[in-house]
C-alpha cells in the first residue's frame, strides 16, 4: 500500500513479501533475510536393498515450509521456529526494554554517584548504597532478591502461550492502561517502545565499546570528547 511504501526503511527499498507491515515498528528492513520463514527440502529415502547391485539415492520430492511462531510449554524453547518472525520480535523487545533500562541507569547513575557504571561493581563491594545512602542488606542479598524478583518474571513470561501477551502482558505491567486504548493509539505506542529500545540498544553498545576501550565511564567519555573538540 502507499502507507507501507512511505514507510520503508529506505525511500527506494522494496518490501520483502515476508514482512507486510503489520508489526510495530516494520519498516522492510532485513537485508540477510533473517526473519524470511524457513524453507525445508523434502528428500525421498534412499534405497535399501542389500540384494540389489546399487541402491539408489533418494532424491528431492519437494519443499514445505513448517508452521512458526507456535508457542509451547518449552521453557528453554518455547517457540516451533528458532528463525520464526515473532520470537524475533519477543526477542528485539525483551532487549530494547532492558537497554532503555539500562541507559538511563548508567547516566543517572554515573550524575548522582559520579561513579562510572564499569566500575560501579568495585564501588558496591564496600558497602549497598542508593543515593549515597547505606542500605541494611549486603551486595549478596540484594543480588539474590534480584535473581529471584527477574527469575519469577521470566517464568511467568515464558509459560504464557499467546504471543502477543508475551510481549504485551497487560494487567499489573501496564498500571497505566496504555494498552488497553484504541488500536490505533496502542499501535503507535508500542512503535514508539521499538523506535526508543532499538536506539537504547545502539546506545549501550556505543557506552560499552567506549568502556571497553578508553576505561571511561559514559559522562566521561562524553566529557572527554567534548574537551578535545570543543576545547572545555
Amino acid at each position: 500500500s502507499a502507507v507501507q511504501e512511505q514507510d520503508l526503511w529506505y525511500p527506494t527499498a522494496e518490501r520483502p513479501e515476508w514482512l507486510d507491515g503489520s508489526l510495530p515498528g516494520d519498516r522492510g528492513f532485513d537485508p540477510l533475510g533473517l526473519s524470511k520463514p524457513t524453507e525445508y527440502i523434502q528428500m525421498d529415502l534412499d534405497a535399501l536393498d542389500q540384494n540389489a547391485p546399487k541402491n539408489r539415492a533418494g532424491g528431492v520430492l519437494g519443499t514445505r515450509i513448517d508452521p512458526v511462531d507456535e508457542v509451547s510449554t518449552d521453557s528453554l524453547q518455547p517457540y516451533s521456529e528458532v528463525f520464526g518472525l515473532q520470537r524475533f520480535r519477543e526477542c528485539e523487545v525483551i532487549h530494547g526494554r532492558w537497554c532503555m533500562l539500562a541507559t538511563l541507569g548508567i547516566l543517572v547513575g554515573e550524575y548522582i554517584s559520579g561513579v562510572s557504571w564499569n566500575t560501579a561493581g568495585l564501588y558496591e563491594l564496600d558497602g549497598a548504597k542508593y543515593f549515597g545512602n547505606e542500605l541494611p542488606f549486603t551486595t549478596t542479598q540484594i543480588v539474590i532478591f534480584e535473581v529471584l524478583a527477574m527469575g519469577g518474571a521470566e517464568i511467568y513470561r515464558n509459560t504464557e502461550l499467546d504471543t502477543e501477551k508475551r510481549c504485551y502482558p497487560g494487567g499489573p505491567f501496564d498500571p497505566f492502561g496504555l494498552a488497553s486504548k484504541d488500536e490505533a493509539t496502542t499501535f503507535r505506542l508500542k512503535e514508539a517502545e521499538i523506535k526508543h529500545g532499538r536506539l537504547a540498544m545502539i546506545a549501550f553498545l556505543g557506552f560499552a565499546s567506549q568502556a571497553l576501550q578508553t576505561g571511561l565511564g559514559a559522562t566521561e567519555s562524553f566529557n572527554a570528547w567534548a574537551g578535545n573538540t570543543f576545547g572545555f
